[in-house]
């Protein structure tokens, strides 16, 4: 799945694409593989405060809302990945967010 970031960066606007190369269900969670300006995986899942996504190999989590609320992941997710991975990670579970939610089946 491929998609488009959008951020305000200082006075600037930048642009750059992202794609999902990896989506697993696991059953009580996914793992999301992303290629953009950097190569993240995240474990993505719900729990009974809302959604989670864990980046192991940055050694950060946090808690979500709804996939596709990009607006309150990207505040969440820049904060302990910085603004344009944690603003990638938002746009790429906004992007997957039918999947993620059991909407669709997982391609």
């Amino acid at each position: 799945m491929l998609f488009q970031c959008v951020k305000e960066l200082g006075n600037r606007k930048e642009k750059w694409l992202g794609k999902i190369s990896r989506l697993k269900n696991y059953g009580s969670h996914f793992e999301i593989q992303i290629q953009s300006r950097s190569s993240l995986m995240v474990l993505f899942g719900e729990t009974s405060r809302g959604y989670f996504a864990s980046i192991p190999d940055f050694n950060v989590g946090c808690h979500l809302v709804d996939p596709q609320d990009i607006f309150w992941n990207s505040e969440r997710l820049t904060g302990v990945l910085g603004k344009v991975d944690g603003h990638t990670v938002a746009t790429a579970l906004y992007t997957a967010s039918a999947y993620l939610k059991g909407l669709k089946p997982v391609p």
